[in-house]
């Protein structure tokens, strides 16, 4: 991820850059943070996990959604594109708008070297902020590795799972995901 420091932009100016613009890129409180491209393994994760949780909220109050809708997050001013989420019942827009959301219930990401740790700490520091997040997923792509971090009364409990023959339970909507699924087409 490659900050754009030099100007600092309004919101109006990102959402008007991010509309014509070929390239995604997220927002973060006046910065303009351009993506990178992804690898053949993190996009294949990517689909798997959206195919999966798709496929089993079908005829549910649930809603499985890849990583073209970006998530708003106020407290922060931020616009970020996660690899996938799931809203529970109807999309709250940020501002009426039609492409920034206010309430994921999860959220996924799928780990990539240069953002592995921005994913960990300060994203997560502001996904947490967001009232409706109960639950979060990280996925590595060099090897069979999630990591699942779930909303407590008493703060956040973590996870993990490493192993082909591992399932995970998301609790927030009540699916359960094995490994070998998730990482489907995949070669270590």
């Amino acid at each position: 991820m490659i900050a754009t420091t030099a100007h600092r932009y309004s919101l109006d100016e990102y959402r008007a850059i991010a509309e014509t613009s070929e390239e995604k890129s997220e927002y973060y409180d006046g910065e303009i943070i351009t993506m990178t491209g992804g690898t053949a393994t993190h996009s294949r994760i990517g689909r798997n996990i959206v195919n999966l949780l798709d496929n089993n909220l079908q005829d549910t109050n649930f809603e499985a959604i890849n990583n073209d809708l970006r998530i708003w997050i106020p407290k922060y001013r931020c616009g970020v594109y996660p690899d996938a989420m799931v809203i529970q019942g109807q999309m709250q827009f940020h501002n009426g708008r039609k492409d920034e959301i206010l309430n994921p219930l999860l959220i996924v990401e799928v780990l990539s070297p240069s953002t592995r740790k921005y994913d960990r700490t300060d994203k997560f520091e502001m996904y947490r902020s967001i009232p409706s997040l109960c639950e979060y997923l990280l996925i590595r792509q060099d090897r069979a590795f999630v990591e699942r971090y779930s909303k407590q009364l008493d703060g956040w409990l973590f996870s993990d799972f490493d192993s082909l023959e591992n399932s995970i339970l998301l609790e927030s909507i009540n699916v359960e995901l094995a490994m070998t699924k998730i990482y489907r087409g995949v070669i270590f």
